[in-house]
């Protein structure tokens, strides 16, 4: 999670990506305990791959840790100190690069629900896409074993996209094959990447398969966080997850579910929903909100808004629609 996050600005221009609450809680936090559901086993360590501690500061370290305490397990922090793509990103926590892991991109979200295969020496999670030619993929034998990868293939290769989480039985081979990238300068685009250490590991005979996830939801840039917030709230919804805090007050207000509303949120004159969520101690009076994601500690006022995208700490008082503003911003 070392990136800037630089399309999803101005939101990511104040906080990391990774930390920006989707249906209420941030995409990290959201990837890491549903990866543990998944896994269905004890975690010993979560260990996270920052950049800049100017930017990743410290109390973004303390979001983490408390993550991984809540997991019941060790959180360790590492820094990437040049964008020098995933490979080096991977190798800057080679501290904790032994027995089994998860490797995973912290930009994505995942709904899936199957059997690990842990007689492979790794799992590459897959998505079934309508246009592969737009991603990385797989490439399948007849036993089912992936034989390749592919970068956004011009001819039909296969549908299943690669979207960035990685189970390995001993990540310790993957680190040994990173070193050997590294110490050749082995390089693409001008970065070190995961996948010369893969392809290393398959052609010494490793054994690689996918696993298959029900729902892929990017968070790269406003439009496909907005739609994950809304997808997201709509599994919450049918897993029975309590999204609105007691401590709501409503004056005139109306909301449509499913919708997330945070701690000592306010609503006057109002109509919320579906499909919007609201950090804590915000107050929306006389407004319309549909499809939209509005951060902590704002004022929404007249607003009539869809696929909007709203920070922490703004004031709005306006008739624009689909809007993008970043935190501390004043629009009145």
């Amino acid at each position: 999670m070392a990136g800037r996050g630089s399309r999803l600005r101005p939101h990511t221009l104040t906080i990391p990506k990774p930390l920006i609450p989707v249906a209420g809680k941030p995409i990290v936090h959201r990837l890491v305990t549903d990866i543990a559901k998944v896994l269905g086993e004890q975690i010993e360590e979560v260990a996270f791959i920052l950049g800049d501690p100017a930017f990743f500061g410290d109390d973004v370290v303390e979001s983490l840790m408390n993550l991984a305490e809540e997991l019941g397990a060790k959180g360790s922090i590492y820094r990437q100190d040049e964008p020098l793509g995933t490979g080096h990103a991977i190798m800057s926590a080679k501290e904790s690069l032994s027995g089994p892991a998860v490797i995973a991109y912290a930009d994505t979200l995942i709904r899936a629900d199957f059997d690990l295969d842990k007689s492979a020496d790794s799992v590459i999670w897959v998505k079934q896409v309508e246009r592969p030619e737009a991603f990385g993929v797989v490439n399948l034998n007849d036993d089912k074993e992936i034989v390749e990868l592919v970068e956004k293939p011009k001819e039909f290769v296969s549908d299943l996209a690669v979207i960035g989480i990685y189970y390995f039985k001993d990540v310790g081979v993957l680190k040994n094959e990173l070193q050997y990238v590294l110490d050749n300068n082995i390089v693409h685009g001008g970065e070190y990447q995961i996948n010369d250490g893969i392809k290393r590991m398959m052609e010494k005979g490793m054994k690689f398969v996918p696993g298959k996830v029900d729902e892929w939801m990017d968070c790269g840039n406003k439009n496909v966080t907005v739609e994950t917030n809304q997808r997201m709230l709509g599994f919450l919804e049918k897993d029975g997850e309590s999204l609105i805090a007691e401590s709501v007050k409503q004056e005139n207000a109306n909301i449509i579910e499913p919708c997330f509303i945070g701690e000592n949120v306010m609503l006057k004159d109002t109509t919320v929903g579906p499909y919007v969520s609201i950090g804590a101690d915000t107050l929306v009076e006389n407004s319309t909100i549909k499809n939209s994601l509005i951060q902590s500690n704002s004022k929404i006022s007249n607003a009539n808004l869809d696929n909007a995208m709203i920070g922490n700490n703004v004031v709005f008082d306006g008739n624009f629609e689909s809007i993008s503003i970043g935190d501390y911003s004043v629009l009145v």
